[in-house]
């Protein structure tokens, strides 16, 4: 019954679709905000007091952070009426763990952050597939038509580049400076996370159930 459900995802009728490059733009938007923040951070606050306050550059960058990443979460909803799991999970732990961050002036909960996103990512994808649920056929069946054994093997992929990823974000924090971690957050881990999408493709063009591209639609 699970793999009837996985290869016949229901269609949705009338759900609008995004325009890749507008929902890439509004992905890597409050990335990059942060990323000026917090090299411009002084600056910033010395031309908002009440960001200065707040204390240093990456405080400064992190309340831009937290306010580009609703604005974000809110012109998607507004453009589409939707919001896909993964950005409103992100969305929260940003705003929690950059309340944290702020309210206790440490910024070891905003770093954690990609952390906590990436590890909650990992155990909801590897522990469906566990129960013999690949899960990335419920979130991306709109996206594309797979079979069964293509959606377990790409819900394991990207399982372990979740795990990958946290990995990594505790060792960039954790040996390297604030300035080097940010930077990484930004340019580093989307052009991983881009080149491990493409890397799929052979795998998605093996399982396919419908072309990949159909222009007809």
């Amino acid at each position: 019954m699970s793999e009837r459900i996985v290869e016949e995802a229901p269609n949705r009728p009338g759900r609008k679709e995004m325009n890749p490059i507008v929902k890439f733009a509004l992905e890597l938007g409050p990335l990059v905000v942060f990323f000026f923040a917090n090299n411009r951070g002084k600056a910033i606050a010395e031309a908002v007091p009440a960001l200065g306050a707040l204390g240093g550059p990456l405080f400064v960058a992190t309340a831009l952070f937290m306010l580009a990443t609703v604005v974000s979460l809110t012109v998607s909803w507004i453009m589409v009426r939707t919001l896909p799991i993964m950005p409103i999970v992100s969305g929260v732990v940003v705003v929690v763990f950059g309340t944290l961050t702020l309210w206790l002036q440490d910024e070891v909960f905003i770093k954690m952050k990609p952390t906590i996103v990436n590890g909650l990512f990992a155990a909801v994808l590897l522990g469906g597939l566990a129960f013999g649920k690949p899960l990335l056929g419920y979130v991306f069946d709109q996206a594309f038509k797979l079979d069964n054994e293509g959606w377990r093997k790409l819900t394991l992929r990207w399982g372990l580049f979740f795990v990958f990823l946290a990995v990594l974000n505790e060792v960039v924090w954790r040996l390297f400076s604030t300035d080097f971690w940010v930077a990484f957050k930004v340019w580093g881990t989307m052009p991983i996370t881009i080149a491990f999408m493409l890397a799929q493709f052979p795998l998605l063009k093996r399982h396919a159930t419908e072309p990949l591209f159909d222009t007809k639609k």
